[in-house]
């Protein structure tokens, strides 16, 4: 893994997860951009703990990761109801906001893939209103195909960022850092999900009650039920029998994925100057 750390993970449901506070992932992050080692930031909820036990490529990117963190919280209630306790919940969105204070107080340079072309302006736009000091290193939309994957990349590698944050669904922002990470040379890498429809104003996010609560899910359905429903009622369902399975018949066989070519990367004599 690129970045270690002395805390031994959590495993649940068979995958091992960082127990870590926001406070701590955050000193990683900063860690990671001083030594300009490589750190794949991932997270995962009840339904992705779910979909990679179904899906090989997608259990492969998540395994990949650096620093692994429970977004959800059920995820955090079941490391707790199965004695392998997780100290918080850490959300990729709030991770998110956390990584752009420190890129607005030290001056990083932050890469932002994903979205459509109206939500990612408008997620930049607010940036550069809210976080004055981070330097935008370069943007572009969500929406390519598999053969423009190594132009992305190039685009990215190009632009030498601090951070990257990549906003696009499960299981694309996995699969395509766990492709092009080594190819980037970018310190920090985040999959933040749905967070810039969030924080452009196009999804709105549950109050903080139903967050404690763990019933963000239920939010969003209420806002797309038609979409949402069914995924949300499968997914929970199997999760819930999954950890009831742990805690009756004992854990689950720790998960284990293929070793990622590359390891961390090495930046040098990188240019400074931020897109107007």
């Amino acid at each position: 893994m690129g970045e270690g750390g002395s805390l031994r993970r959590t495993q649940i449901l068979g995958l091992p997860i960082d127990p870590l506070t926001m406070d701590a992932a955050i000193e990683r992050v900063e860690r990671a951009i001083q030594q300009r080692s490589r750190l794949l930031i991932g997270v995962v909820n009840a339904a992705k703990l779910v979909n990679l036990r179904r899906d090989g490529e997608l259990r492969d990117a998540v395994l990949a990761c650096d620093m692994l963190l429970a977004d959800g919280m059920s995820v955090v209630w079941a490391g707790r109801l199965l004695r392998r306790r997780l100290p918080e919940r850490v959300t990729g969105i709030d991770l998110m906001l956390r990584m752009l204070e420190v890129a607005d107080r030290r001056g990083y340079r932050v890469f932002f893939l994903g979205a459509t072309e109206e939500v990612l302006s408008a997620t930049v736009a607010r940036i550069r209103r809210e976080y004055p000091g981070v330097c935008v290193a370069g943007a572009r939309n969500g929406y390519f195909g598999g053969e423009e994957e190594s132009r992305v990349a190039a685009q990215i590698a190009t632009a030498q960022p601090d951070m990257l944050l990549v906003a696009m669904s499960s299981p694309n922002k996995e699969l395509f850092l766990r492709r092009w990470s080594s190819h980037m040379d970018v310190p920090v890498l985040h999959g933040v999900g749905g967070a810039f429809d969030v924080y452009a104003g196009k999804v709105r996010r549950a109050p903080p009650l139903w967050q404690r609560r763990g019933m963000e899910w239920f939010y969003r359905v209420l806002q797309e039920p038609r979409r949402l429903w069914k995924r949300y009622l499968v997914t929970n369902t199997l999760f819930t029998l999954l950890v009831l399975r742990e805690l009756l018949l004992g854990p689950l066989p720790l998960l284990a994925a293929e070793s990622m070519a590359g390891g961390p990367a090495r930046l040098e004599n990188r240019q400074k100057d931020c897109l107007a």
